[in-house]
């Protein structure tokens, strides 16, 4: 039998062999070029511009808010998940790297001052700096062609009574619907064919908050957001059944985009399916599906046909567009004599044929991608008790999540799309020893880095010498 080999350590090291003393160790040197891409695009000129509490319950909690969150963002992309986190950006030599760096303590003051109208002053923040973004980095290819927005909800559990706004809502784990303590944040996206998915709002309320509740404007605001921020071709809203409503459809035509939206299966949405002859339905070629070798068939079983449907015929808001239909064998009765379908309908008025336009549907599943780099960041926790204070904290986590975004595509690269996560890992938790030989700054990083030339490229295409000039990076 072999055996593995422990890994051992090369030195024989006692209690007094680790020693917290070091001022010019740090430890997440990636931080540098990111803050200056903020800096770039503005995000500190935002935060002064749009920022203003104008009765604060601590008046000193309520000064100088624009630094403050910018040393929020800068904590959350490093990995803070909570607002004691945000030290990680004070230790060792950080603070002589970037100006104007708050403790957490100032900071959860200033949070706890937010209402709901100083969240959507920061909402603003947030997608005028997407627009900033995107004329700085290349944030949607392909967005003279075609763009999609994204809407969907989730259920973040907390525990506890101390936290407002909170209450039961249900949520969906391992295909069961279940009823869960929580907040339920409601986050719009913006992405393309070839381009990794980007906030563009986010909106905090109570779990018992139906779905749809405030999607419409959210839905408005995210096409003029992704039009402001370049996008010239069409605008498709995607969004499953909670969002299939008469007053989501009309919101997206007053906002000139068009709709992809799953429908609930009703009697009348069952009946205009019953319509489509047996000859009209079609095999779908997904991009991941595969071919059996010795039939030459698609493995996939799912088939989709369209009629034509007038949908929310008894509200004010009835529209006529068309009904596509996907269906694929019911697993619970493979062995019928006879297929047994289920039925998965959607309402869309874009001209795409139908089994392209089922493929662009189900690419509304990118937006649990955001959801899980939300997840696993800054999102992995419900940080305060005050619910303002929690809807700051979900914008500022949006804010940081398109400027890592914008900081991969940067990079170059698989990183272009690589996970939050992922670009924490490799690009922004990098040690380096800060020197000043000559009065020059110099970070000297590990050798052998995986993935220094990488680094080595968001740090030309921010600090090298690109539109605009360098500028001092202030946390």
């Amino acid at each position: 039998m072999r055996k593995a080999l422990p890994v051992q350590v090369s030195h024989n090291f006692t209690s007094a062999s680790a020693v917290f003393d070091d001022d010019h160790l740090v430890s997440c040197a990636g931080l540098v070029p990111v803050m200056t891409l903020a800096v770039q695009t503005g995000l500190g000129e935002l935060l002064a511009d749009n920022i203003c509490i104008a009765e604060p319950r601590i008046k000193s909690g309520a000064a100088n808010p624009a630094p403050k969150l910018a040393t929020l963002v800068a904590g959350m992309c490093a990995g803070a998940d909570s607002i004691d986190d945000v030290d990680i950006v004070r230790s060792g030599g950080m603070k002589t790297l970037f100006d104007a760096v708050y403790a957490p303590s100032t900071i959860g003051t200033l949070l706890r001052e937010f209402t709901f109208g100083h969240a959507r002053q920061l909402e603003s923040v947030l997608r005028h700096h997407l627009a900033a973004l995107c004329e700085r980095v290349e944030l949607l290819p392909g967005g003279d062609r075609r763009a999609f927005v994204d809407i969907d909800s989730l259920l973040r559990p907390v525990y506890g009574h101390a936290k407002q706004g909170t209450s039961y809502g249900h949520t969906k784990i391992s295909g069961k619907q279940i009823l869960r303590k929580g907040l339920s944040p409601l986050i719009t996206t913006i992405s393309t064919d070839t381009g990794a998915p980007v906030i563009a709002g986010a909106r905090l309320r109570a779990g018992r908050a139906n779905s749809a509740k405030g999607a419409a404007r959210m839905i408005v605001q995210a096409v003029v957001t992704a039009q402001a921020a370049g996008v010239a071709g069409e605008i498709v809203v995607r969004g499953d059944s909670a969002y299939g409503t008469g007053v989501l459809t009309a919101a997206c035509r007053r906002a000139g985009a068009r709709f992809s939206l799953a429908l609930t299966k009703n009697r009348s949405v069952a009946s205009a399916i019953a319509t489509i002859p047996e000859g009209a339905w079609t095999p779908v070629c997904y991009p991941s599906a595969v071919r059996d070798p010795d039939t030459g068939d698609w493995i996939s079983d799912a088939e989709v046909a369209e009629t034509s449907y007038t949908a929310f015929s008894s509200t004010p808001h009835a529209v006529a567009a068309r009904l596509i239909v996907r269906r694929v064998k019911d697993a619970r009765h493979l062995d019928a004599l006879f297929p047994v379908w289920r039925y998965h309908p959607f309402l869309t008025d874009t001209t795409d044929p139908a089994p392209d336009a089922d493929i662009a549907h189900r690419r509304h599943a990118i937006i649990e991608t955001v959801f899980a780099d939300l997840i696993d960041g800054p999102l992995a926790h419900i940080p305060s008790g005050r619910f303002g204070a929690n809807s700051a904290w979900l914008l500022c986590a949006a804010i940081a999540h398109n400027l890592l975004r914008a900081a991969g595509v940067l990079t170059g690269g698989t990183h272009a799309v690589a996970r939050g996560a992922t670009l924490r890992r490799r690009i922004v938790t990098i040690p380096a020893r800060l020197a000043r030989p000559q009065r020059r700054p110099i970070l000297h990083l590990p050798s052998h880095w995986p993935w220094a030339q990488q680094w080595t490229t968001l740090w030309r295409n921010t600090i090298g010498g690109q539109r605009p000039p360098p500028q001092p990076c202030t946390a």
